[in-house]
């Protein structure tokens, strides 16, 4: 799986993942209700504070109902921080037994050089035949036990996430990405956050899912 020079896991914070179970989901107690729109906040922070600096932190925070939300910390033992950095990385895949193939790459630096030849930004609806996108919020992988710390990743049930009964009882489903910006630190968000109301209850979460979010970077 690690061969080759793309970095198979890179480095990501999930916060169901790294311990707290109430930090996103549909309406109470979560801190985050991703039944209303939600502005997502990507700073990328370099060593002298400049554009060519090395980059060293990767910060994430959100914007809901006209309030600042910061992104939750680590409750992991070991494991210590709310961001991405070369530190954060490593400690989070030796507590969880992954490899660390981020930082064998390069880590931050490696990655502020590829942001300086230019990336392209894509976003999308999608599906997984390999894992049954597992990975993202459910126990994986299923040899495992889910209380082996990094195993269970979110609240979702291992049979849920198949392509064919994502498709069959979500035929609908669908996500909308708007009013992106890109600029300096503390540029790109206020407060035109495109935040909104909740929607209606969509019938026990309903055959048509739906995510309305703003995205800011």
């Amino acid at each position: 799986r690690y061969d080759g020079v793309c970095d198979k896991d890179g480095c990501d914070f999930n916060p169901w993942r790294m311990g707290n179970h109430t930090f996103y989901g549909r309406g109470q107690p979560f801190v985050t209700d991703s039944t209303k729109k939600l502005t997502v906040v990507t700073q990328f922070i370099t060593s002298d504070g400049s554009d060519d600096g090395d980059l060293v932190e990767i910060r994430r925070f959100y914007v809901q109902d006209g309030k600042m939300i910061p992104n939750s910390e680590s409750l992991i033992a070991g494991v210590a921080g709310n961001s991405l950095t070369d530190e954060f990385c490593h400690d989070m895949k030796n507590a969880f037994g992954d490899i660390d193939d981020f930082n064998l790459k390069g880590g931050m630096k490696a990655m502020g050089e590829a942001l300086d030849r230019g990336l392209v930004l894509v976003m999308s609806i999608w599906d997984d035949p390999l894992a049954n996108m597992l990975w993202l919020d459910s126990d994986y992988p299923l040899h495992k036990k889910p209380s082996t710390p990094g195993v269970n990743r979110g609240p979702c049930k291992t049979d849920t996430g198949s392509p064919a009964y994502l498709r069959e009882k979500y035929p609908g489903a669908s996500v909308r990405y708007s009013d992106i910006k890109i600029g300096a630190i503390g540029t790109t968000f206020g407060s035109n956050t495109g935040d909104g109301d909740a929607h209606d209850d969509d019938a026990g979460y309903g055959r048509d899912r739906r995510l309305d979010g703003s995205t800011y970077v």
